[in-house]
């Protein structure tokens, strides 16, 4: 965990240098493909973010942290920043965009 947020908290960096030396990347969030990256292919934060919202409630609730069950997020999301593939010279496959749950233009 500790490199993804080094990662993620450099993000506008990371663009840049894989940019700048047409390195193809493929991330674990869409919020480096929204800022920029090629594709992205991970747990959804906003999926993820809402199972926690429900942990804090069952424990607001009373329940002890101790008896609440492991869980991980199961939504999985694909991103395809299509900008930038033509930047990198690359044409993504069709079927891989029909796959994606999100394309960016």
């Amino acid at each position: 965990m500790e490199g993804e947020a080094f990662f993620t908290s450099r993000r506008e960096q990371l663009i840049l240098f894989t940019t700048r030396y047409a390195i193809p990347t493929v991330y674990a969030f869409r919020e480096l493909t929204a800022a920029g990256g090629l594709m992205s292919y991970g747990a959804s934060l906003s999926a993820a973010y809402r199972l926690m919202a429900s942990y804090v409630a069952h424990i607001l609730k009373g329940a002890k942290l101790a008896e609440l069950p492991v869980q991980q997020s199961t939504t999985l999301e694909m991103v395809v920043n299509l900008k930038a593939a033509k930047a990198l010279g690359i044409t993504i496959p069709t079927g891989i965009l029909l796959r994606a749950d999100e394309t960016i233009e």
